[in-house]
C-alpha cells in the first residue's frame, strides 16, 4: 500500500494531479486545497496518501496534511459518502470549519460541498458527532510534547479552551459534548479565561443532560 509518495510534479488537472517519481507518473486525486498547495510542475512535492484498492482499479487520493487526510478517512466511515464527496466536503471546509460543523451540529456548511444536499449534510453532523474524538486523540497523540497544533485545530484543541475541555472531562461528561459547549460557548464570547469558558459550558450542558 502507498503511504507516501516524494517526486516532482508533472501535471496538475481539475480534481487530480500526476505526481513523477523517478520515471513513473501516479494519478493521485486530490482535493481543492491540496490542489492550490501544490507547486508549479516541475517541481519537488511530497504527498500523503490514501490508497484504495477495488477489483476494477487502484486509486491514490493524495493530502499536503495528516489531519485532512485523517479526516478524509473518518468521512469515509459515513453512510453515503465516497471518496468523491469527502473530497468534496474537504474542499468546501476546513478541517477546522468541519469540526466546528460537528461539534454544533450544523448542517449548513457541509451542504456548501459540491454533490451534497441536506440530509446528507445531516447525517454527516450526527454520524461523525461521536467518532470526532477519536480522531482529535489520533492528531494530539502524534504531536510532540509542547509541539504547537496541527493546522486546522486551533481554537478546538489548544489554550484554554483545551482547558476547559479537559476540566468538563474529568467532571464526567463526554469529550464530545465538552467540545461542543466549550465552542458554543467561545464562539459566542471569544478571548474568556478557562474559567468563565467551563462555567458558561456548564450552563450549556445544564440545557442538554446530566454529566454521566
Amino acid at each position: 500500500m502507498i503511504a507516501k509518495l516524494r517526486g516532482v510534479v508533472d501535471a496538475i488537472g481539475e480534481a487530480h494531479a500526476v505526481i513523477d517519481v523517478n520515471g513513473i507518473g501516479y494519478l493521485v486525486f486530490c482535493g481543492a486545497r491540496t490542489l492550490r498547495d501544490l507547486p508549479a510542475p516541475g517541481s519537488p512535492v511530497t504527498l500523503l496518501i490514501d490508497t484504495h484498492v477495488r477489483e476494477d482499479h487502484i486509486h491514490l487520493y493524495g493530502f499536503s496534511e495528516s489531519l485532512e487526510r485523517e479526516w478524509f478517512r473518518l468521512l469515509l466511515t459515513v453512510q453515503g459518502v465516497g471518496a468523491k464527496v469527502s473530497l468534496a466536503i474537504l474542499s468546501a471546509l476546513t478541517p477546522a470549519a468541519l469540526a466546528e460543523a460537528v461539534t454544533a451540529q450544523d448542517k449548513a456548511p457541509v451542504t456548501r460541498a459540491n454533490g451534497v444536499g441536506p440530509k446528507l449534510a445531516q447525517r454527516v453532523v450526527l454520524e461523525l458527532k461521536d467518532k470526532m474524538p477519536a480522531l482529535l486523540d489520533i492528531v494530539s497523540a502524534g504531536s510532540p510534547a509542547g509541539a504547537a497544533p496541527a493546522r486546522g485545530t486551533a481554537g478546538l484543541l489548544s489554550g484554554v479552551a483545551a482547558d476547559a475541555v479537559s476540566a468538563l472531562v474529568n467532571l464526567g461528561y463526554a469529550r464530545v459534548d465538552a467540545f461542543a459547549a466549550v465552542a458554543a460557548v467561545n464562539k459566542a464570547k471569544a478571548g474568556q479565561g478557562v474559567q468563565d469558558l467551563i462555567r458558561g459550558a456548564l450552563r450549556e450542558l445544564a440545557q442538554i443532560r446530566e454529566p454521566s
